[in-house]
């Protein structure tokens, strides 16, 4: 097999653009869960519109990336105690190279929440993968390592799931949550440490989410990064325990925190139009922020502010038409207004499989948002000022956690039983 070159920073720049990209969680450094491309299906079945699907070892509720020919998972096998990185040829799913580590060690995780929980991310020449505290690990496209990291343990009752960004020459990475939490950038053609942000403590008293009179409750992010522009910056924007926080992505340098969120966080921060959102879990809060300021902007940019939401959530949302679009984790979308805060509407969604509810983070595709519940269903609506379902389309009732990802014409979605690839030339699926 030949081994595809390392390809420089400008280059990965210019083809980034291209539709068969999706090269890390929620599809770019921006992580805004939106894609360009026009022509992805919007109705198939476990026997229509699936052009292959293919077994997988073991469960797990990682996202998929992908890169040309290419397509990656993260995957536990957890009666091997191994880690590994799946790559496989996206044209008909065939496993090309599985990579890891052996790691005994148990660590404590959410029962609904396997090892090996956050997406890899890949520049088109490595692919980067965070396997907690069996540390992390870089591979060519031939699945050879390039090199490893050992950041320490990471502890948790509910285990991680925040994953690798790569910009420029940089791979960014959350190790945590828990005790020792910190963000890393590492020089992605060594694994070097290039700066280090410890995690702040976070306040637990006087909680306004579902740990309300039962402080201190549980505390952590399950956040990933985004890197946006503002202020004709670069800024690197995370939501950690009780607040967002802004870095120079080059330096680590503090540029600005906003306090607002409640200690317990699950989804990543979106942003559009000017404003960054962040949420918390567990009927936590959620703030609304204008990047580019300098120091604590709490008083002076912070828009708007909810104290406790009305119900739980967990993915991560996509705004269309200065509407944010996300599914809350009892399986209702919500509709808010960006610039208020304001709920605008929510509605329950409907489903073919048994399970309803969401961990998955929602898709925009056009003026269609794709909504993933935890049987595997994908339900379409329109982008509108009203709940508009187009589609519910079911693969057979799979249990998954992980999010929809378009490349091409192509959907690829990964349940705990299989991957599969969703597309419109073929009406027939064939299993391998």
């Amino acid at each position: 097999m030949k081994t595809v070159p390392l390809i420089s920073a400008m280059a990965l720049v210019a083809s980034a653009a291209c539709a068969s990209h999706w090269p890390s969680w929620r599809g770019g450094v921006e992580g805004a869960g939106v894609t360009q491309q026009k022509n992805l299906p919007v109705e198939w079945s476990n026997t229509k519109n699936v052009r292959w699907s293919v077994p997988l070892p073991d469960g797990g509720n990682s996202t998929p990336v992908v890169w040309a020919d290419r397509l990656f998972i993260t995957q536990a096998v957890v009666k091997e105690n191994r880690r590994t990185v799946m790559c496989f040829d996206r044209a008909d799913g065939r496993l090309l190279w599985q990579s890891g580590v052996s790691h005994a060690e148990k660590e404590e995780t959410h029962e609904a929440n396997p090892y090996c929980a956050a997406s890899p991310a890949t520049d088109g020449g490595r692919v980067i993968a965070t396997f907690g505290s069996a540390g992390i690990h870089c591979y060519d496209f031939d699945g050879k390592e390039l090199w490893r990291r050992d950041l320490g343990t990471q502890r948790h009752e509910w285990g991680y799931a925040s994953s690798p960004v790569i910009q420029g020459d940089l791979c960014f990475v959350y190790h945590g949550p828990g005790s020792g939490a910190h963000l890393v950038a590492l020089d992605k053609k060594t694994g070097d440490t290039v700066w280090k942000f410890v995690e702040p403590p976070a306040r637990t008293d006087h909680r306004t989410d579902g740990f309300k009179g039962r402080e201190p409750g549980y505390v952590g992010t399950w956040s990933t990064p985004i890197i946006i522009q503002a202020g004709g910056r670069d800024e690197l924007v995370m939501s950690f325990p009780g607040r967002l926080v802004a870095l120079a992505p080059k330096t680590g340098e503090v540029l600005w925190t906003c306090d607002g969120l409640n200690p317990l966080v699950y989804t990543s921060p979106i942003y559009a139009d000017g404003l960054v959102v962040a949420m918390g879990g567990f009927f936590g809060s959620a703030i609304g922020v204008k990047p580019g300021g300098s120091g604590d902007v709490t008083g002076t940019a912070r828009v708007w502010l909810e104290e406790r939401a009305k119900k739980n959530r967990c993915g991560s949302g996509v705004v269309a038409g200065g509407r944010i679009y996300m599914v809350n984790m009892d399986g209702f979308m919500e509709c808010i207004d960006l610039k208020t805060g304001r709920q605008l509407w929510e509605e329950r969604l409907p489903k073919q499989g048994a399970k309803g509810d969401s961990w998955s983070s929602t898709l925009l595709v056009g003026d269609r948002i794709y909504a993933v519940n935890q049987s595997g269903d994908v339900i379409v609506l329109k982008a509108g000022p009203k709940f508009e379902v187009v589609s519910v389309n079911s693969i057979g009732d799979e249990m998954t956690n992980a999010s929809l990802v378009p490349s091409d014409d192509e959907f690829f979605l990964r349940t705990h039983q299989h991957l599969w690839c969703i597309g419109e030339r073929k009406t027939s699926a064939s299993s391998r």
